[in-house]
């Protein structure tokens, strides 16, 4: 499929046909062909002795997708490239200690709220909430002890698409100062259509603020392969939320055109990046303002290796961000993790929302479910 317009890219999506796979069981679609399904694995303790499990998922187009209970978070995700030659398109660590050790959210679910809070404050019927300042002045992806670092509980579900892992975390009224008892669950599917398919679930007694979100950085050539300027990518998104020095959005919405922002047409992220002060760390609003079922949100294609990686969500806004904190001091698979050697598309709610009454409610409340669907495609050219 040629890079063009999205209109071609959904027209390749509605035609694209998934196989059915049980989840649960490592199966065998065929002879000759890859074994499918989920196996289980011990990846570790935590420092408290709580075992870590990896559960790694396997389709029968040769992507595998490993996640494992500690912030439910992705550690590998093997794609082949334009020659079948199989290869990681995300940065992680080998082992657990790196994760336990201060790390940038690698392959995360972060929340209760991902994203900033503006000097950790918010007001809800009335009651102001204090929250932690973990991020300069301000409040990120849920405090000191987000999701990205509890462990969570996990099964196999049933799917006709392909195996899939429930995880599920109860996030107890008060932690880290939020108010509710929030029930929270992320389902992880890799079907055969070659996507990893993420849905999230959650319920609360309370009125509660809530914006969770997969924090994975791609680099679609590999993490050991140096930056990611090279990629070339397409947004669906016309507007964008300005933000201040601290990156807290100003409440603006707007456009993108005639900006270092415009990503409506393909262009490579690097092209204009040194007119970004600090890089991209932005929230772009989607022109579909939301949805009940996946839209296309974003299009990134590298061209060495031919990969192509498309995003489709049911939010209405999402973080698109170039890895401008990774400085060289933390070593992964595939060596040194410098300045701008992964980007991240985090589906999302806006960044402070709970501060923002123009922006979309990132408010759930008591008799309501918080449900959200994001899609990562894959393919080459």
């Amino acid at each position: 499929m040629k890079l063009s317009t999205f209109s071609a890219i959904v027209i390749a999506l509605c035609l694209a046909q998934g196989i059915p796979v049980k989840g649960g069981q490592m199966t065998q679609k065929k002879s000759g062909s890859a074994p499918t399904g989920i196996a289980k694995s011990v990846f570790g303790k935590t420092k408290e002795g709580i075992t870590v499990e990896l559960y790694t998922l396997t389709n029968s187009k040769g992507i595998t997708a490993k996640i494992m209970t500690y912030g439910a978070t992705v550690t590998e995700l093997i794609v082949p490239d334009r020659n079948g030659k199989a290869g990681d398109v995300i940065l992680g660590f080998a082992n657990l200690d790196q994760y336990l050790a201060a790390q940038p959210y690698f392959g995360a679910i972060v929340g209760r709220v991902g994203n900033r809070i503006a000097k950790g404050r918010f007001q809800l019927n009335g009651v102001e909430y204090k929250l932690a300042t973990n991020n300069g002045p301000n409040h990120l992806h849920g405090g000191l002890k987000g999701f990205d670092k509890v462990v969570w509980e996990a099964k196999p579900v049933a799917s006709s698409e392909g195996p899939s892992i429930e995880f599920s975390y109860l996030s107890a009224d008060g932690e880290e100062g939020y108010p509710g008892n929030l029930s929270c669950k992320v389902v992880y599917t890799l079907t055969e259509a070659n996507e990893l398919k993420i849905d999230y679930t959650a319920t609360t007694d309370k009125p509660t603020p809530i914006n969770l979100t997969n924090h994975a950085y791609f680099n679609l050539a590999g993490p050991g392969s140096g930056d990611i300027l090279g990629h070339e990518m397409m947004l669906v998104a016309g507007r964008y939320t300005p933000v201040d020095d601290t990156l807290i959005p100003t409440g603006e919405i707007a456009s993108v055109v005639g900006t270092p922002m415009d990503f409506t047409k393909p262009a490579k992220i690097g092209a204009r990046i040194d007119k970004v002060k600090g890089g991209y760390d932005h929230n772009y609003v989607l022109d579909s303002g939301g949805s009940q079922t996946p839209v296309p949100a974003a299009r990134v294609r590298e061209a060495k290796t031919g990969r192509v990686m498309e995003v489709l969500t049911t939010q209405p806004g999402v973080q698109f961000y170039t890895g401008n904190f990774l400085d060289g001091t933390i070593t992964g698979i595939g060596g040194v993790y410098k300045k701008q050697y992964g980007f991240c598309l985090e589906t999302q709610h806006f960044p402070d929302s709970a501060n923002h009454p123009n922006f979309p409610s990132a408010i759930l409340k008591p008799g309501q479910t918080y449900r959200q669907t994001t899609i990562y495609k894959f393919f080459t050219e």
